[in-house]
């Protein structure tokens, strides 16, 4: 039968395990939750860009199928998420709509002309690329002139770039925080069997090989910790998407798979890095640093 001491030093062992797993698991799922923001903030970005649209309007000689074939150019290119035509009656109708009167009457005839809304992909809502493309359709033939609202797009550029700096900011903070945290809890763990480490050195013991247990037991723990992060970060997801559908949460499983890959690998990367600096760090120790 064990001895009570014996028995002593297991329950101690599980409880600095558990204290382990569940600091690594508290950090990984504060880093889950940032990843999923700073994943989000760019499809919540992309979206809004994708609103944006740049207004053909074209001359009035131009003919309907010569309008279908620059439709169908239009919507091959490589900066179209979206094209909608107006022609110009349907203009007029939701102009005079709008006034609450037909002022075709009073002016006796059409003066608006026919539109195409392009609404563009996300990584050509900015301003400089506008530019380039408004300058392309003003030399199209088809083309009588191009409307979009640089201040809204100027303001919107400026918004998204200024979130995204901060973002970053504080996922550098948050990262610097989680490999102090994951970082000291393993030095703390690896502290108490110290001894067994100069043990192990004094009997001749290279360091690579008294390092792999200690490098596998903290990656180990690093992954249960990892899974124990993933399955609170799976509760946040499923009642997030439950609050805002129109963001898929679950059904965007690219972002997803690198949320998940994201922990995993975060947990991996620093629970190997702690350990092997934590035990080289007692191996370089004298012997009476040891009590200190």
């Amino acid at each position: 039968m064990p001895s009570k001491f014996e028995t002593y030093q297991k329950r101690r062992l599980a409880s600095s395990y558990i204290s382990v797993v569940i600091s690594i698991a508290l950090v990984l799922f504060m880093v889950g939750i940032l990843g999923l923001m700073l994943l989000k903030s760019a499809l919540v970005a992309n979206r809004v860009k994708e609103k944006v649209a740049i207004t053909l309007f074209l001359k009035d000689k131009v003919t309907t199928k010569q309008i279908n074939g620059f439709k169908a150019a239009l919507q091959k290119e490589n900066f179209t998420k979206r094209i909608i035509y107006t022609s110009k009656k349907q203009a007029a109708k939701q102009y005079s709509k709008e006034i609450g009167e037909d002022f075709l009457n009073f002016l006796g005839e059409n003066p608006l002309k026919n539109g195409i809304d392009i609404y563009l992909k996300a990584d050509f809502v900015t301003p400089g690329k506008i530019e380039e493309l408004e300058t392309k359709f003003l030399k199209n033939a088809f083309v009588a002139d191009v409307s979009y609202d640089k201040l809204l797009i100027n303001l919107l550029t400026k918004n998204i770039k200024k979130i995204s700096f901060w973002l970053l900011i504080l996922s550098g903070f948050v990262g610097f925080i989680a490999i102090i945290l994951i970082n000291s809890s393993i030095r703390l763990s690896i502290y108490s069997k110290r001894f067994n480490i100069k043990t192990m050195q004094m009997v001749g013991a290279t360091k690579g090989f008294i390092r792999k247990p200690f490098i596998w037991q903290s990656i180990k723990l690093g992954l249960v910790a990892a899974i124990i992060a993933l399955l609170g970060l799976a509760v946040v997801i499923y009642y997030a998407d439950k609050f805002a559908p129109s963001l898929g949460f679950l059904k965007d499983y690219i972002s997803l798979a690198y949320l998940t890959g994201g922990v995993l690998l975060t947990a991996f990367i620093i629970t190997w890095l702690s350990t092997f600096f934590a035990t080289q760090r007692f191996l370089n120790l004298r012997t009476d640093e040891l009590y200190y």
